[in-house]
């Protein structure tokens, strides 16, 4: 068996390095989990010394860029900080909206209760602003898009949560922690449920393009994160099942 690669290489140059990152590894220190697996810790045996811009859950696997210099550092932490930087997320999710687009401006409270999850909160919450927009229905599940204006610790997952949507296989905020089964979706499946292996068992929520200015040449570049194998597998049954593919949506969208 091959072993599982923590990230792959989208980007690479002087200043930036830009990796597509597995599920499961921190971007950088964590209080709360100092001994955690991280992405800089793993990538800095091949690009030496990188730093950290910006930050993406633990669970979510996707799109991360690193600074390679104390200059490209600060270039990239200004454009974050300025919310310049254009950030699309790949969600599915369990259920279907009411909506076919939404917008959510509600304030988020990191760290907000005893399991450490984010929660609205009208008072000293900060400001937290989220578009979603509605791909297409898969029978039990939807194929969302995110793009967060704020950076907030799980604010896709938490404005989900307050407006009644939770993400397949999120053990914070879902309530559902069920996989996704090839059985559960395909109606002519005649394989043993005893042995069956999930299609996907952790978190569905995928950073799937960045766009921002490069810190050196100030050029606008856009980076997209091919889906890793275990989000794609689900991708490609449910768009042969139910016609609905976020790759296609996402290929028409950038034209």
């Amino acid at each position: 068996m091959k072993p599982i690669l923590d990230y792959t290489v989208i980007y690479n140059d002087d200043d930036i390095v830009v990796l597509n990152k597995r599920s499961g590894l921190l971007i950088a220190a964590d209080r709360y989990d100092p001994d955690a697996p991280r992405l800089d810790e793993s990538a800095s045996k091949e690009f030496g010394k990188i730093y950290a811009v910006h930050r993406i859950d633990k669970d979510t696997s996707g799109a991360v860029i690193y600074a390679k210099n104390a200059e490209a550092h600060k270039k990239l932490s200004e454009q974050f900080m300025n919310r310049t930087v254009q950030k699309v997320y790949h969600c599915l999710v369990n259920g279907r909206p009411a909506w076919d687009d939404l917008h959510v401006t509600l304030p988020l409270l990191p760290d907000g209760d005893i399991r450490h999850r984010t929660v609205v909160n009208k008072k000293i919450g900060k400001s937290s602003i989220t578009d979603f927009h509605l791909i297409g229905v898969c029978g039990p599940y939807s194929w969302i898009e995110a793009r967060p204006h704020t950076g907030r610790t799980h604010q896709i997952r938490a404005h989900l949560q307050a407006n009644g949507l939770g993400i397949v296989c999120d053990p914070l905020y879902s309530g559902n922690q069920k996989p996704v089964r090839l059985s559960d979706i395909k109606r002519r499946w005649n394989g043993d449920t005893l042995e069956e292996r999930p299609l996907l068992s952790r978190l569905a929520l995928h950073a799937f393009r960045l766009t921002l200015n490069h810190p050196r040449t100030g050029e606008t570049m856009t980076f997209t994160a091919p889906y890793p194998k275990d989000l794609d597998a689900v991708r490609n049954q449910l768009a042969k099942i139910f016609k609905t593919d976020p790759l296609v949506f996402a290929a028409t969208e950038s034209k």
